[in-house]
């Protein structure tokens, strides 16, 4: 039953979610492990600060689900794995699926799995593995009653912006997201558009759908906490940051700020006291 997943996943009282993701690893790319080096160490910090939700791998979920306390943060289990995250590309890119994905995230109690649907400039091979991804995970998801998150992510050329560099125009990302939620999402998690005013135009083309937003890159902390704010405003029904906690000095502090956003209302100067 989807809606059982989804109250572990959404606060009942804001009707927003705060995913934390920490599932680098997965991608093969060194510098995604600053942070998370020590993955237990880091899940439990994370569990001690409370968010609503942690994003981790089928390798790495039992970090969270063995810790014997109520309450804590739901799974998001990250379905797919793919190589296209380097500065200089393969010859060959891939978005492949785990296998039984659904039941794997059946299995380890998951409140909800992620999939990618990637935009990359000149890679068209790639967006069909990502609707087949998508596809394949539509059908299990249903019959299963698991929510379905799809991540459309829309990448700069990799001559230009190589590893990881996200665009922000609303005319690639608005699309994309409309794809995501036609092909059946259950939420989206999508990235800010580069004029934060726009994100609007995201939310009403999701069509009722919740979108969470992305947190890309590391950000100062007075920016990451205005521009959460700011989306929020704009329709957000959460986020799901990964680097901005994970490789921030104090990563349950961040966690808590961020919180006091997303769910108390705060603004982003009060939140940033509670760093201080």
């Amino acid at each position: 039953m989807k809606a059982a997943r989804l109250n572990r996943l959404f606060n009942p009282r804001t009707g927003r979610c705060f995913d934390v993701a920490i599932d680098h690893g997965f991608f093969n790319e060194g510098s995604f492990l600053s942070g998370i080096e020590n993955l237990p160490r880091a899940v439990a910090a994370l569990v001690e600060a409370a968010p609503d939700a942690i994003q981790l791998t089928a390798g790495q979920a039992p970090h969270l689900q063995r810790i014997p306390v109520r309450g804590k943060p739901a799974l998001v289990l990250r379905t797919d794995v793919a190589n296209v995250y380097g500065t200089e590309l393969p010859s060959v890119l891939f978005s492949r699926l785990i296998a039984e994905p659904v039941l794997q995230a059946v299995r380890l109690d998951a409140a909800c799995v992620v999939v990618n649907l990637f935009r990359i400039p000149d890679q068209p091979d790639l967006v069909d593995q990502c609707i087949q991804n998508i596809t394949r995970l539509k059908a299990e998801c249903d019959h299963y009653g698991m929510p379905l998150m799809v991540e459309p992510l829309v990448f700069q050329p990799n001559a230009k912006a190589g590893g990881y560099m996200v665009d922000g125009d609303p005319a690639k990302i608005i699309p994309l997201v409309r794809q995501a939620v036609e092909l059946g999402a259950d939420i989206i998690k999508a990235d800010p558009t580069d004029d934060t005013e726009d994100y609007h135009r995201v939310i009403e083309i999701a069509g009722g759908i919740p979108v969470l937003v992305r947190g890309g890159g590391r950000a100062p902390e007075a920016e990451i906490l205005e521009r959460t704010a700011r989306l929020l405003a704009k329709g957000a029904s959460g986020i799901v940051y990964g680097r901005n906690i994970i490789q921030h000095p104090s990563p349950a502090k961040i966690t808590r700020a961020l919180m006091a956003v997303v769910h108390e209302g705060a603004s982003p100067g009060k939140a940033l006291e509670l760093l201080r």
